[in-house]
């Protein structure tokens, strides 16, 4: 048997292409913001993690350029040896203090961040705890540690505490969720999981990759807004969301940042983050503090979005936030609804199995609160009009 066996017979993107409808790796010409250019045509956006619509902000580009002027375009090392400059260590700072903690560690993905977190902290003969609807960046952390892995059904804490009873009291376990789950869109129970670890004497570790900027008093992410800042051991943090550039983080007590940084592989082995991006997030991380309204905003909007599409008869699940989702159900029915939105200039996210759940094939829209009221309405009524033509709403007004 040939290695790439399995490659010659993976026919199905070529299969979904040759229709029309291949929805991936799509060439964007243009900055992220809310209206983007394919291939000479403009399209909404509403399949971008701009929340705060901050990848165009004059500051934010005026902070990039001055990096890279003063530092260069790179720092051709690991944080460890080379590639740790001051900014690194002010963005450090800043970031500590705006998420209530005692210490932070950049690294130069989310998805590292995650990798390198779990795979150091979770040795053998401990147990990671995870939700079954986690992102796959802290699935693949679990399978790099060596600790036992558990999962626990989406969001409930009565199986979440079955499986807490089958582990040893004494035994180190890590519960390990999202704070706002990336294809739900709803938020963790984060209440019910703080007090089921402290029952049975477990850790907690929140990826608020999608709700730092987004919840809570300050934007400080899911802790903050449900007043467990103290009670959450390990925050995840990402800079492609929010905080419109490239990057992860963790903030947590001095001795955990101490020791995930001479432990974690993925801090160690890997390249620190370029000079613009660590100035990108500082200028982010002063606006989310001087322009409140931002997040007002983006809150109307998604207020307004789950209002509306509800009322137009879409199913958008269990969404809280400004990830909405559109349930379709069949894959190449929602390949086909997909490309009926672009054909009519909306940008929207296809997910299909192994992302959901078989059966549950949905069109990922999400919103920025740089979205004016006009665009909105063009959404909206571009949905109503393709989701009558699909069957996926009634066609009776």
């Amino acid at each position: 048997m040939d290695l790439f066996d399995k490659c010659n017979k993976f026919t199905r993107s070529l299969e979904v292409k040759a229709m029309g409808t291949y929805p991936y790796f799509r060439p964007i010409s243009s900055a992220a913001d809310t209206i983007v250019t394919i291939e000479g045509q403009e399209l909404i956006m509403i399949g971008s993690n701009n929340y705060l619509g901050l990848t165009t902000h004059p500051k934010v580009g005026e902070a990039a350029v001055a990096a890279i002027k003063k530092y260069g375009t790179g720092c051709t090392g690991s944080r460890f040896l080379n590639g740790t400059l001051d900014l690194h260590v002010e963005l450090e700072e800043e970031l500590a203090a705006f998420m209530q903690k005692e210490e932070a560690l950049v690294f130069s993905t989310g998805f590292q961040t995650n990798l390198g977190t779990l795979s150091c902290l979770v040795g053998k003969g401990e147990y990671l705890i995870m939700d079954r609807s986690n992102h796959a960046s802290l699935v693949d952390g679990s399978r790099l540690s060596f600790g036992k892995v558990l999962k626990y059904d989406h969001n409930d804490m009565g199986d979440l505490e079955r499986v807490l009873s089958g582990v040893n009291h004494d035994t180190a376990k890590l519960i390990v969720t999202d704070g706002v789950f990336s294809m739900e869109g709803d938020i963790v129970n984060l209440p019910g999981i703080v007090e089921l670890a402290e029952k049975y004497k477990a850790r907690v570790m929140v990826d608020d990759a999608h709700s730092i900027g987004v919840l809570g008093s300050t934007g400080a992410g899911t802790a903050e807004h449900f007043g467990l800042i103290d009670n959450v051991d390990i925050t995840m943090g990402t800079f492609s969301k929010s905080f419109a550039s490239i990057g992860g983080f963790i903030v947590a007590d001095s001795n955990v940042i101490e020791y995930v940084k001479h432990f974690a592989r993925e801090m160690i082995f890997s390249a620190s983050i370029p000079p613009a991006a660590a100035a990108t997030v500082l200028a982010v991380l002063q606006i989310i503090k001087e322009e409140p309204e931002r997040r007002e905003r983006l809150w109307q909007i998604t207020r307004r979005m789950h209002t509306e599409l509800r009322g137009l008869g879409f199913e958008i699940g269990t969404t809280q936030t400004p990830i909405v989702p559109v349930l379709v159900g069949d894959d190449m029915q929602c390949f086909t609804f997909w490309k009926m939105l672009t054909d009519a200039g909306i940008f929207a996210n296809v997910a299909v199995p192994p992302a959901v759940v078989p059966g549950q094939s949905l069109i990922r829209t999400s919103y920025s609160a740089n979205h004016t009221d006009e665009q909105l309405d063009r959404v909206l009524s571009t949905f109503e009009e393709i989701g009558k033509k699909a069957g996926l709403i009634s066609a009776v007004a």
